[in-house]
Parts: structure tokens; C-alpha cells; sequence
């Protein structure tokens, strides 16, 4: 299994031959540095903890946790993730994960967040038809309409109804790797994926 963070840049597209051009994302992956091995016989698990790209601080604490953990690698990093390994033996404190352990045509899942849509009605939200526009209907154009029960008179759990819509983790599965750039770090894959620029990624192979 192959996986690394990154980072949604943006949306372009590229020449393609049968069809002209295809739209793609192109995203920022690595390089993702190992911070710490865990192991059945220590933690109860086989994992590995991974450092993506720096910011400009953190805390004392967390920093004087990476200075033993890296030495003189330490840095500060923005984004810190663990994963699930088989054989964590593989890797060694340090490792750098680029965008190479990808190939062109390699079928991913890329999991992120979603657009952050606030408050939305049922019409936005589910795609409710909403009510007629004639035969005197007055304000109630994008209600849901009856929520209730009449044996029971209760809502039941689950109604879909008015809420907050969108940022909730999402997963796309057999998404195509269309192109890779080793030298700047960059996977363009086919489509668009979850998430508004800059957010973080996860790409996995299996």
C-alpha cells in the first residue's frame, strides 16, 4: 500500500488526444518526512507518524517531542498524520515520501474535506423539489413539507431536513493518476476531488 499527504492546488486541464483536453486537480504531494515508527511490540500496533510541509511555529512541547524523535531534522511542521502499516520495518525514522511512489495511470482513493456550506435548507441541501408555485401557495416554496408521523407523532431519527451542509471528511475511490511532476512535487489526477484550495489530502494506493 502507497499513501502520502498533500495539498489541493488547483483545477486545470490537459491534452488529450481522443477528446481534446480532460479536467484535473493538481495537487502538492510531499515530500512527507517519517517522524515516528510504532510497533505491535511497543504501542500494540503497526503504524508510522508523518510530518507534511512547515509553519512558522509550534509549540515548545511539540517541538521538543520532534527534536528527539528527528535530531537535527527536526522541524515544524504543519500537518501530522499517522497511518497503519503491515510492516512498519520498512521505513526508518527521517524518510522522505515523495510523489514518485505513484505512477501514471495508478487507480487512487483521495479522502479531504469538503466545502464548508453553512446552514442550508432542505432544497440545497437534498435537492427537495420544493412546493408548486401555483394553486395558492404562499411562502412555502422551499419547505420541506410534512416532517411528522400520525400513529406515532414524532420526527423520526434521520429526517432529512435543514442543517449544516458540507464539511464532513469525504473519500473518492478509483480516481486516476493522470500525470506526475518528481521535481515539483505534483500529481495531477483526473476530475475533481473533495475540498476547497489548500486543503489537506490523503492519497492512497492499494
Amino acid at each position: 500500500m502507497s499513501f502520502i499527504l498533500a495539498e489541493k492546488i488547483k483545477m486545470t486541464q490537459l491534452p488529450d488526444e481522443t477528446v481534446g483536453a480532460i479536467p484535473v486537480t493538481v495537487v502538492e504531494a510531499g515530500p512527507m518526512i517519517v517522524i515516528q515508527i510504532k510497533t505491535e511490540e511497543k504501542e500494540g500496533y503497526n503504524a508510522i507518524v508523518c510530518g507534511f510541509q512547515s509553519r512558522r511555529r509550534l509549540s515548545k512541547a511539540v517541538m521538543s517531542a520532534l527534536k528527539k524523535l528527528l535530531g537535527e531534522k527536526a522541524q515544524t511542521f504543519k500537518y501530522i498524520r499517522e497511518f497503519r502499516v503491515e510492516d512498519p520495518s520498512k521505513f526508518n525514522v527521517g524518510d522522505e515520501i515523495t510523489a514518485d511512489i505513484f505512477k501514471e495511470g495508478d487507480a487512487v482513493q483521495v479522502q479531504g474535506i469538503t466545502k464548508a456550506k453553512g446552514f442550508q435548507g432542505v432544497v440545497k441541501r437534498y435537492n427537495f423539489r420544493g412546493a408548486s408555485k401555483t394553486h395558492g401557495t404562499k411562502h412555502a416554496l422551499r419547505q420541506p413539507g410534512s416532517i411528522g408521523d400520525t400513529g406515532i407523532q414524532r420526527v423520526a431519527k434521520g429526517k432529512k431536513m435543514a442543517g449544516r451542509m458540507g464539511g464532513k471528511t469525504h473519500s473518492m475511490i478509483n480516481v486516476k493518476v493522470v500525470k506526475i511532476d518528481k521535481e515539483n512535487n505534483l500529481i495531477f489526477v483526473r476530475g475533481s476531488i473533495p475540498g476547497r484550495n489548500k486543503t489537506l489530502l490523503k492519497i492512497i494506493s492499494k
